[in-house]
């Protein structure tokens, strides 16, 4: 990670509603982290996560092909946005498309994702929302969990930095399982971070 001054500067990439957001804004906010969300980009125009971010007087911005039609283009808007906000961690907060090559290479290490289920075991391509709940219990697994990565070229692929258990009841759907999932990731994500901002995660260098 870059060297910094001062609190953590986070650069968040989202598509919907943004609620692993909203808890690390609100952590920030009430000084459990030592960061600050400076810059908030969407490829939905009508993402919640945008209408969060303009709430707490934070930078959002619609960057998406409509605009920027050429993939390349796109990834040097967005690379080139989050350096304008001099970011130093770029967080997926259920962003749905992959990220660029000039965007990896400048935080190379420093792209993080979550992923709701115990990477390697139900990632990869197509593998998000609902779907990963609704494998896990097809396979009747015993537990389930949410993952933090490091993002690379490929979907789920990258370093696992931090990982928390589930357990998966007996007789419970997918949906109520997604559920409490959900309301863990959003804590974990918080836990992590300070974790990453204290140096006891040490991510690995660029």
């Amino acid at each position: 990670m870059p060297p910094r001054k001062g609190p953590m500067r986070i650069g968040a990439l989202a598509s919907h509603g943004g609620t692993n957001l909203q808890a690390i804004m609100d952590a920030c906010k009430r000084g459990e982290l030592n960061a600050e969300v400076v810059v908030v980009i969407s490829n939905n125009s009508g993402a919640t996560a945008l209408r969060r971010a303009r709430t707490e007087g934070i930078p959002a911005l619609h960057l998406s092909r409509a605009a920027h039609p050429q993939p390349d283009d796109l990834d040097a808007a967005i690379c080139g946005a989050l350096a304008r906000h001099r970011v130093d961690i770029v967080l997926l907060a259920g962003y749905m498309r992959p990220v660029g090559q000039a965007t990896l290479a400048r935080y190379r290490n420093c792209v993080l994702n979550s992923h709701p289920a115990l990477l390697p075991k139900f990632g990869g391509k197509g593998m998000y929302g609902s779907r990963v709940h609704q494998a896990v219990v097809a396979a009747g697994e015993a537990e389930t969990g949410v993952t933090i990565h490091i993002v690379d070229e490929q979907y789920d692929h990258g370093p696992r930095i931090a990982q928390c258990s589930i357990p998966a009841l007996p007789n419970e759907g997918a949906a109520a399982l997604e559920e409490r999932v959900k309301r863990r990731e959003r804590r974990f994500w918080v836990e992590t971070l300070a974790r990453v901002i204290s140096g006891e995660i040490a991510l690995p260098p660029p």
